[in-house]
Parts: C-alpha cells; structure tokens; sequence
C-alpha cells in the first residue's frame, strides 16, 4: 500500500547552529516542505539582522532541497518599526516564559511587560507562538498555564494565538473555547505516556519538555490528531543534541524525531485506520492556520518496514534500532 502526502509541514522545529544544523537541516528538508524554525539560539534570534543570517545559514545546509524555513523571532519587547521591517521575512514570534526549558533565559518573566508587543502583533497580524509550561510541579505545568492562555486570547481576541507542544487532554478541550486558539503537537506526544520515559529504566532519548503526560493526555491527543481536528498541526519540536549531553547525569530535553516522522506518522494512522486524515494533520491544517504557502512537494510512503538507524551523526533519534511498519519511498 502507498499513500502520497502532499507539501508535509513541521510546524514546530529546532536546527540549531554550525555542524549540528549541517546534520540535522537535510534530514527536515528532504521529507518536509517547509518547516517553522524556532529561534531559541544562544544568542537568541530576536533582530532582523540574526534571523536573515541564520535562515541564509539553514538554506546552505538543506542543499538546494524544495524547503522554505519559516522563520521566527524570539519575543522580546518590539517596536512597531521593528514589526514592520521584520514581517515579510517571519511567519510568527516565539514567547517562552523566562527559564522554563532549553535556552529560554531571556523570555518574559511578567505577562503584563508583553502586552505591549501583542497588542502590535494583533494590529499587524502576526502569530504568536507560546511555550505554555510554568514553574509549577513538573505534571502541571501546561494545565496551569491554560489560564494564561485564557487571559491572553480573551484580552487580544484578534491575535492569533498557538498553544505549541501540547500534551494534555485539557489544552485539547481549551481548543475549542477560543475562536483564537490554535495548536501544535508533537509525534512522540502521541504515543508516549510518562511510563515510557521514566516507568522502568530511564530513557534519557524520551526525555523533553513538557514532558509527556498520562495515558488518557496521550489518548486525547491522538483523537484530535486522527480526527485531524481543524485547529491542530503537526509540530515536531524534534530537538537534536549530542549523545552525550542526552546519556548524562543532567540530561538535555529533546527528542529527536526528524527523520522518522512522517513513516512514524503514517504507521501510527494507519494502525488506527486514519490514513485519511493524515494530510490534513501533517499540512492542509497548517496551510490554512498560518496562511503558508511552501515549495510543492509530493511525498510517496509505502507499508514497507524501515529499521530506524542507531544514530545520525552524533545524536540519537526515538525509538533507535527498532522498526517501524512504513518507509518512505
């Protein structure tokens, strides 16, 4: 059996910098079509000036593949003339709350010192895209924070609004409360539950922020993802590091999923009989959300089993040595 999706999109990625892009980029870049491109670097991309250099850099890395980076900038207090230079070159900005995951130091601390910056976004048009943990009790973080997004969507009903990575079956019943809400989530989010992470030996490859959540969270997301929910996108936030800052005492949150995603994807809808709404999950979704509009690109997958590699460069990606029901042709 075959299926063909057309221009697949990851809504949500991270390629770092240097060598670890020169792995990582080809590996979106050769499955997906375009890919939103998040900007927590060290320095984080929060100038136009950053975000021309590290898209050129990302276009290098891909080698000329059918692939537009949707770039982003990290949320800082804007000026409307920063807005409006930055706006043909983004298709949104990233808020992280300051601390709460890789690289997030210089987020926003108080929600009141943002409002300024959304309001201008909300003029302008521009998405904003929210890491949605606090600093509570690790389970949650993303339930707590719900309330945030309530206040945000309430008080700017016009900004388009992302709840990114979601996990819990709470984020997927707020979806439908807010005409402004919107939501990614990732492919490990959808089958993994805590157990998987922590539950017997420690499996440092499932380890990510927020961090995956209980059964019934999972279920819940897999619904809305079957169902291909018109508010939900595939966001991969496939997080490279290098094997030995994930095998470590301290280990990074991340998981690596770039390069299995879409035979990982089709395998788990078509177990569930859903092959049928997989391209509406994995891009018709995101085209409408975002007003995107990438390369044109056709990607074939066929029930033929893949072995997934032990390693791509130095880091190591889900499920690693084990095989998967689906190929990509």
């Amino acid at each position: 059996m075959e299926i063909k999706l057309k221009s697949p999109l990851d809504m949500h990625l991270h390629l770092r910098e240097g060598e670890m892009l020169k792995t990582v980029a080809p590996l979106t870049s050769q499955h997906f079509s375009g890919a939103i491109i998040m900007p927590n670097l060290v320095p984080p991309v929060d100038n136009l000036d950053r975000l021309l250099a590290y898209r050129e850099e990302i276009l290098a890395a891909t080698k000329g593949d059918a692939f537009e980076p949707f770039m982003t900038l990290f949320f800082r207090a804007y000026t409307r003339a920063e807005l409006e230079a930055a706006m043909p070159h983004i298709t949104a900005i990233k808020l992280y709350p300051a601390g709460i995951t890789t690289n997030s130091e210089g987020g926003v601390k108080e929600l009141a010192d943002a409002e300024a910056t959304m309001s201008l976004m909300e003029e302008l048009g521009i998405p904003l895209l929210v890491h949605g943990e606090t600093n509570g009790f690790v389970m949650d973080r993303e339930r707590e924070f719900l309330t945030v997004y309530e206040q945000i969507a309430t008080k700017f009903p016009k900004l388009k609004i992302v709840m990114e990575h979601i996990t819990t079956a709470h984020a997927v019943a707020l979806l439908d409360k807010f005409e402004n809400l919107h939501a990614t989530v990732t492919a490990h989010h959808l089958i993994i539950t805590l157990d998987d992470v922590a539950g017997g030996m420690l499996n440092p490859h499932l380890f990510c922020k927020p961090i995956a959540k209980r059964p019934e969270d999972r279920d819940a997301l897999l619904n809305a993802a079957l169902t291909a929910h018109p508010k939900l996108s595939l966001g991969t936030d496939s997080a490279p590091h290098p094997q030995h800052k994930k095998e470590c005492c301290g280990c990074a949150a991340g998981v690596f999923t770039a390069p299995i995603t879409l035979p990982l994807m089709a395998d788990l809808f078509a177990k569930h009989d859903a092959l049928d709404k997989l391209q509406a999950f994995v891009s018709d979704n995101a085209h409408r959300i975002y007003g995107v509009t990438p390369p044109e690109k056709i990607m074939t997958l066929r029930d033929e089993p893949m072995t997934i590699p032990e390693k791509y460069g130095d880091v190591v990606p889900m499920w690693a040595g084990q095989q998967l029901g689906w190929s990509v042709v």
